[in-house]
C-alpha cells in the first residue's frame, strides 16, 4: 500500500509565489492586460483568480499570457519561483530577442511561444535537461540556426512546431513514438528527411527548397553541393543594365508600397463606415413595429438621437413574433429603445447583444441566406423550433421576419461557448474543464441531441449544424445546444457550404443527408474534449486546426489512445480507462459509412455509461 501526501499550500509559499508574478508584471511592458495582479490579493483565489493564470491545489500551473500585447525580459529568476508551474504560454504578443532560459525550469510540460518575435540560435544543448516536455510550439518567429540535436533526447515529446522561421541544416533524427504532431515548415532546411520521420505528411516538411528524398520526390546529392556555386563575374555592359533593372524596380517598388498604403488606408476607411452603417442598420431596423401591448412603455424623446423618432408600423414590414415563451414579454420597440454591442459574425449571419429596458439580456442574430421559405414558411418553422423545452437546448425567444431582414433573438448565456471556454483565453473558465466537467458536457450535449432528434424527427438534418461554438456553457457548464434545424430554412446552396451536417463523408460525396451527420459531428465534438484540439472540419477553407477523425483513428490503430488526451485532464484522474471507452464511442460516431455509425439514441446510451471515477 503506497501512502500519497498532498502539499499543504501554507499562507507564506501562496505569498512568495504572488510576490514572483508581481515581479514577473514589473519585468514586461504594457501589462494593462495583468491588472488584475495586485498586492494584498491571491493569485489562484476561487473567486477573483489573477488573469492569465490555470491553478491547481492552490498553486499557479499554468502561465496564459496568450494575445496579452506583452513584451519585455521576463524575470527568470521570479518565473522560478513558481515550483508547480508546468505550462508556458506566451502565444500571439511582442516577446522579441534570444529564447529565455525556460530550459531552467525543468518541470515544465508544455512551452508555447507562437506568434512572437523571438530570434536567434537556441543552443545544441537547449533541452538536454526539460525531460518532462511534450508540447513545444515555437512556430511564427525568427529563430535561426540548427534545431537543437537536443530535442531527440525528450522521452515524452508529443508536438514540436518549429514551421515559419528560419531554421537551416540537416533535421534531426527524432525517434521518440510519442511524437504525434510535427511541423518543420517554411524553415532553410535541406538534406534528407530522416527516417524516424518519415510517417508525417508531406505538408510538416514544404517550403524548405533544400530539403530533399522520397518523400518529397526530389533525389538527394546536387542540391546541397550546387547552392553556393559562385556565378561569374558580368560583362561590364551586362552590369551596367543590371543596375539600370535594379534602379527602374526600386522604383516600381516604391510606387507599389504607395499604392498599397493608400489601399489600406481607404479600406480602413471603407470598414469603419461598413461597420458603422451596419450597426445603423441594426438599429433601425428595430423601429418597424410592436408584437405586443405588454412590451414596457418608455418616452422615447428623451433619447439623444431623433433620427429614429418613436416606433412606428410600416407596411409590409411585420412585427417581432414571440415563439411560445408567455413569461416573456417584449416588443421590437423594446429592442429598438435598446443599444447594441456586436458579439461576433459567424457562417450564419451577426450577433449582437442588447439588454432591455425590463433588464433582461438577449442576443440579436441576423440571419443571412435564409430565402429558402416566405414569411409565414419562416415563421412556422421558428416557430416549430421555438417549442423546444429542454435543460440542454436553447430555443429561440422571437423571430422578425422582412425579405432582406430575417432576426432571431436568444436568451444571453454569459459564459459563452464552448469553443471559446476550450480554445480561447479565458483564464478560469478554461481551468474548469477538468475531466468531470468535460464528460458532463458530453454527456449533455449528446442528451440534447436526442432530445431534438426525437422533437425534430421530420427533418433529415435535426441539427444539421452542430460544432463547439453552437454549444454555450451555462454558470456550472451545463451545456445548451443552440442554433438547430436551420437546414429547413436556408438556401441550399448555402447551406452546403457552411452547415457542419455536410461535413460528413456521405454529404461531401453527394449522398442523401441523414441525422447520422448530426451524429457524425458530435462524434468531432467529443474528440475535440478529449484532445483539446480546434478540428480542421470546422474551418470552410479547409486550413487550420487538425483532422482529429483521422488523427484519432491513425492513432487507434497504433494503440496509442491514451497519447491523444489532453494532458490537462490526465494528470490528476484515475480515468484514463473511461477517456479512451469514450474516444472509441467518438470513432463509432465517426465512421465513413452511416450505415456503421451508431444512431443517437445509442450514442447516449453508451455516453451514459462513461464514469468519471
Amino acid at each position: 500500500m503506497f501512502l500519497i501526501t498532498i502539499p499543504t499550500i501554507t499562507k507564506s509559499a501562496m505569498n512568495d509565489e504572488a510576490e514572483a508574478l508581481l515581479q514577473i508584471k514589473q519585468s514586461l511592458n504594457n501589462p494593462i492586460s495583468l491588472d488584475s495582479w495586485k498586492p494584498g490579493t491571491r493569485p489562484c483565489d476561487d473567486v477573483m483568480r489573477w488573469a492569465g493564470l490555470v491553478c491547481g491545489k492552490g498553486v499557479v500551473t499554468t502561465l496564459r499570457l496568450r494575445s496579452m500585447n506583452l513584451s519585455g525580459n521576463i524575470d527568470m529568476a521570479a518565473l522560478a519561483q513558481l515550483q508547480g508551474l508546468r505550462v508556458i504560454n506566451l502565444v500571439n504578443n511582442s516577446f522579441s530577442g534570444p529564447i529565455p532560459e525556460f530550459n531552467k525550469l525543468g518541470a515544465l510540460k508544455g512551452i508555447y511561444l507562437s506568434m512572437n518575435n523571438f530570434s536567434g540560435e537556441i543552443p545544441s544543448g537547449y533541452f538536454a535537461k526539460t525531460v518532462s516536455l511534450k508540447k513545444i510550439w515555437f512556430d511564427n518567429n525568427n529563430f535561426s540556426g540548427f534545431i537543437p540535436s537536443s530535442l531527440a533526447q525528450l522521452p515524452r515529446l508529443m508536438e514540436l512546431h518549429l514551421d515559419k522561421n528560419k531554421f537551416w541544416g540537416l533535421i534531426p533524427s527524432m525517434g521518440q513514438q510519442t511524437l504525434v504532431s510535427l511541423n518543420l515548415s517554411h524553415n532553410n532546411l535541406e538534406g534528407d528527411i530522416p527516417s524516424s520521420l518519415s510517417r508525417f505528411e508531406v505538408d510538416a516538411f514544404k517550403g524548405n527548397r533544400d530539403l530533399c528524398g522520397q518523400k518529397l520526390g526530389k533525389l538527394c546529392g546536387s542540391v546541397i553541393a550546387t547552392r553556393h556555386k559562385p556565378t561569374s563575374k558580368p560583362p561590364p555592359e551586362s552590369l551596367k543594365m543590371a543596375y539600370m533593372g535594379m534602379v527602374f524596380s526600386g522604383l516600381i517598388l516604391v510606387s507599389m508600397i504607395i499604392a498599397i498604403y493608400v489601399l489600406v488606408r481607404m479600406r480602413e476607411k471603407e470598414e469603419a463606415q461598413q461597420t458603422y452603417d451596419e450597426k445603423q442598420d441594426f438599429d433601425e431596423s428595430f423601429g418597424l413595429g410592436i408584437s405586443s401591448d405588454d412590451s414596457p412603455k418608455e418616452d422615447v424623446s428623451t433619447r439623444k438621437s431623433s433620427k429614429r423618432g418613436s416606433p412606428k408600423k410600416t407596411k409590409g414590414v411585420g412585427d417581432l413574433m414571440l415563439l411560445n415563451k408567455s413569461n416573456v414579454g417584449f416588443g421590437l420597440s423594446d429592442l429598438m429603445k435598446s443599444g447594441a454591442e456586436v458579439l461576433g459574425n459567424g457562417s450564419l449571419g451577426s450577433s449582437y447583444k442588447t439588454t432591455l429596458s425590463n433588464g433582461l439580456i438577449v442576443v440579436v442574430k441576423r440571419l443571412k441566406d435564409m430565402n429558402k421559405v416566405d414569411k409565414d414558411g419562416f415563421q412556422a418553422e421558428m416557430n416549430r423550433l421555438g417549442r423546444l423545452e429542454h435543460p440542454n437546448v436553447l430555443a429561440p425567444l422571437a423571430c422578425h421576419y422582412q425579405k432582406k431582414e430575417k432576426l432571431a433573438v436568444y436568451e444571453y448565456i454569459p459564459k459563452g461557448s464552448l469553443l471559446y471556454c476550450l480554445h480561447g483565453d479565458r483564464g478560469a473558465t478554461h481551468a474548469e474543464l477538468n475531466w468531470p466537467a468535460r464528460l458532463k458536457i458530453i454527456k449533455g450535449i449528446a442528451i440534447g441531441m436526442s432530445y431534438i432528434h426525437t422533437e425534430l424527427a421530420m427533418l433529415s438534418l435535426p441539427h444539421g449544424n452542430l460544432k463547439s461554438s453552437n454549444v454555450l456553457l451555462g454558470p456550472h457548464n451545463e451545456p445548451l445546444v443552440v442554433d438547430y434545424g436551420l437546414n429547413s430554412i436556408i438556401d441550399a446552396n448555402h447551406a452546403t457550404s457552411v452547415l457542419m451536417g455536410y461535413k460528413a463523408p456521405e454529404a461531401v460525396q453527394n449522398k442523401p443527408v441523414s441525422p447520422k451527420c448530426d451524429v457524425y459531428s458530435l462524434g468531432i465534438i467529443i474528440f475535440e474534449i478529449l484532445t483539446g484540439k480546434f478540428p480542421s472540419q470546422y474551418n470552410n477553407k479547409g486550413k487550420g486546426g487538425t483532422d482529429v477523425v483521422q488523427w484519432v483513428k491513425s492513432a487507434m490503430l497504433e494503440q496509442r489512445e491514451v497519447a491523444l488526451l489532453d494532458p490537462e485532464i490526465t494528470e490528476s484522474t484515475n480515468s484514463i480507462g473511461e477517456m479512451q471507452k469514450l474516444l472509441h464511442i467518438g470513432a463509432t460516431c465517426t465512421e465513413n459509412d452511416p450505415n456503421y455509425r451508431l444512431d443517437i439514441k445509442e450514442a447516449v446510451r453508451r455516453i451514459e455509461g462513461i464514469r468519471v471515477e
